[in-house]
């Protein structure tokens, strides 16, 4: 990470865009995503986290957990119609 891309309101500094990184997680969660209920949350997640190095994505560390506290939340109540 450089410094630059440390925000101004102090939180953590944001990861360099890695392309890389981007695409080795989105084919983690794609080859995952069909086996089960549990496999295709975590390769939601795991996509999501991708957005964070992705260059054209204004996505956030912050962003990220709150997608992720939503899809546990929608897993638990059984999805998203109750």
């Amino acid at each position: 990470m450089s410094e630059d891309s440390t925000p101004a309101d102090g939180t953590d500094p944001l990861p360099d865009p890695d392309p890389e990184t981007v695409a080795l997680l989105r084919d983690v969660a794609e080859e995952i995503r069909a086996d089960s209920s549990e496999s295709e949350q975590l390769a939601n997640i795991l996509y999501r986290t991708s957005d964070i190095y992705d260059p054209d994505e204004e996505t956030t560390p912050e962003d990220v957990v709150k997608n992720v506290k939503f899809i546990l939340e929608v897993k638990e109540r059984g999805g998203l119609g109750r």
